[in-house]
């Protein structure tokens, strides 16, 4: 037989398994809803969690200490005016959707008007791409408190590592807006409905999101997100604002630029201040982690990045009431079987260097080493990364390389940040 007839026979004898093994599973690959950028939103800290200080540490005056960064002023939206918000998309898709929550809030927040675009620079966009967005057929939307609102589908061209503009005119509110403090990317507010505006003018600015949740995008079917839990340090705190380099930012243009596999989108669900155990700096990891990690749509996996917040402020002295090593690998136990129960994969990251905090001492860091080896070494989640390798001294292990330090030793800058997004090795979520 000639060569053609194998080949001809060898595609038919693939396509028929095919078929066949697609009539048995009933499985039919279509597109999906994957959330391209997400945040998330903070509850109002109604009780301080002050850390136990260890014997003889006092707590700085925080306002007499020069490079301090604390987080930008929240912008409290009161009647008649409207925020822009400035988004970084991961992954492209023809079609979005854009989520609007008031988990927070106690009082109904009335939107008049809603909008996207793509963003072409400072507050201005491209005027050919600005679309108003609609709830259920309807143009305004009451949002009460504790409720995800969801707009309707429409029609948008967006590219992977693009920025979008979501624009809320705000008739009416109540209280603290839902938040998420600090945002990383100027936002700008302005009196009146000035969704449509070409570019702002006569704004206040600040950095953080108001009642923004997610934007989802229509993908691929074997297209999926990554979740990055964590604190600051997931968050970008003293990173360069609008520049992108919080190390999910950064990891997510990596994944864009390969040439083949699937399009991966990374979602950044970091809180500054956050702890796996208690709340503080919005609820706990362990009390968001349904709300959000399991609701974005199309994750599949989670990067868990958070514990020295727990280790600083109810960890750095011995006793009773002082939380231990033990306590906290309890608490990721609890988050790796949430994430299977869910079916979804986790993976663990050691906790980064932070000798020079003025809270930082032995008690602390002990825990921190044998958390550290808990996690190289148990083989509890689907798999790590060395976040704590990375970023160390290698000739003083307890503290940040000098090239890393954003100045006040526990938070990485932007070298510091790329260097953690290049540790990963990629196809570990596909294989």
């Amino acid at each position: 037989m000639t060569k053609w007839f194998w080949k001809l026979a060898s595609a038919t004898t693939l396509t028929v398994s095919a078929a066949i093994a697609h009539s048995q599973t009933g499985a039919v690959l279509k597109d999906h809803w994957v959330a391209t950028w997400a945040t998330s939103e903070q509850m109002a800290v109604t009780s301080p969690d002050r850390p136990v200080l260890a014997p003889n540490v006092v707590m700085p005056d925080f306002q007499h200490m020069k490079g301090v960064h604390g987080p930008p002023p929240l912008p409290i939206i009161a009647n008649d005016q409207t925020v822009r918000m400035v988004v970084r998309t991961s992954i492209a898709g023809a079609k979005i959707r854009i989520e609007l929550s008031n988990a927070f809030d106690r009082g109904v927040v009335t939107i008049g008007h809603a909008r996207v675009a793509i963003r072409r620079s400072g507050s201005s966009i491209e005027t050919s791409t600005d679309s108003e967005l609609s709830f259920s057929g309807r143009r305004a939307v009451d949002v009460g408190p504790g409720q995800v609102i969801v707009t309707d589908p429409i029609a948008l061209d967006v590219k992977a590592n693009s920025d979008l503009a979501v624009s809320l005119y705000i008739v009416k509110t109540e209280g603290t807006p839902t938040n998420h403090t600090p945002g990383l990317h100027t936002a700008y507010i302005s009196t009146g409905d000035t969704t449509s505006a070409a570019s702002m003018s006569s704004t206040t600015i600040n950095s953080s999101y108001v009642w923004l949740r997610s934007v989802d995008v229509v993908a691929s079917p074997d297209s999926f997100a990554v979740s990055c839990l964590g604190d600051s340090i997931t968050d970008g705190f003293r990173t360069t604002v609008d520049a992108n380099t919080a190390w999910p930012s950064i990891l997510a243009r990596r994944f864009s630029e390969r040439l083949q596999g699937p399009r991966i989108a990374v979602l950044n669900a970091g809180i500054s201040g956050n702890e796996v155990l208690r709340d503080g700096a919005g609820v706990s990891a362990l009390a968001r982690f349904d709300r959000d990690v399991v609701s974005e749509p199309g994750v599949r996996w989670v990067v868990l990045l958070e514990g020295i917040n727990d280790i600083n402020i109810h960890g750095q002295i011995a006793g009773p009431g002082a939380m231990t090593a033990e306590d906290l690998i309890a608490g990721y136990e609890q988050l790796i079987a949430c994430a299977h129960l869910q079916g979804l994969k986790i993976m663990g990251a050691t906790l980064t260097p932070e000798e020079g905090v003025w809270l930082a001492g032995p008690v602390g860091e002990a825990t921190r080493q044998k958390v550290n080896d808990w996690i190289r070494h148990a083989h509890a989640f689907d798999a790590t990364i060395d976040f704590d390798a990375v970023e160390r001294d290698p000739v003083h292990p307890e503290r940040l390389r000098a090239e890393f330090d954003s100045g006040d030793h526990i938070h990485p800058n932007d070298a510091g940040n790329a260097a953690m997004a290049n540790a990963f090795d990629l196809g570990m979520f596909t294989r």
